[in-house]
């Protein structure tokens, strides 16, 4: 088994992770504030739920309407079609970093990820354009008041991040 890493740009915001979040109001322990939407914790106390997943899920109800829950026969129900343009009408989504045992997050309109041993190629003025042509400061915003978070980055904005793990 060998290492994988990759390169990840991101336009959004940085929201840290669990071993040093980067919002506002945390707890005084840096600990996420209490969202109606996330608990870090199942009944067992153990940290089992995935911040991106309850996040994405936040995202879909609060901002596309999208609320159902998965069936077995969600593939010849049309679910996942349906989920799919539920999450393009969102436009932003929770982007992992760092790597999956220690996972930070990004919320984000953009993301080019560039894989180990692979080249992607970037237009300089699409850095400059796309962001406000797309509207991708209006739709972070959404999803902001969404998650009910603020993040401690004031504006959006393109940052380079890494991704890897055994």
């Amino acid at each position: 088994m060998g290492r994988s890493s990759n390169a990840v740009l991101v336009y959004g915001y940085d929201l840290g992770g669990p071993d040093e979040w980067k919002l506002r109001s945390l707890g005084q322990y840096g600990e996420l504030p209490s969202l109606d939407w996330y608990d870090d914790e199942d009944e067992d106390g153990d940290d089992s739920v995935d911040f991106a997943t309850a996040a994405q899920d936040r995202l879909r109800a609060a901002v596309a309407g999208f609320t159902e829950e998965w069936t077995p026969d969600a593939r010849e129900t049309g679910y996942y079609d349906r989920r799919r343009a539920a999450e393009q009408s969102v436009g932003v989504k929770v982007e992992s970093y760092c790597s999956h045992t220690s996972p930070m997050f990004a919320l984000a309109a953009h993301v080019t990820t560039v894989h180990r041993g692979h080249v992607d190629y970037i237009d300089p003025q699409d850095l400059l354009d796309r962001p406000s042509t797309e509207d991708w400061d209006s739709r972070l915003i959404v999803a902001v008041e969404a998650l009910d978070i603020v993040p401690i980055q004031e504006d959006p904005r393109w940052f380079l991040v890494s991704y890897g793990d055994l």
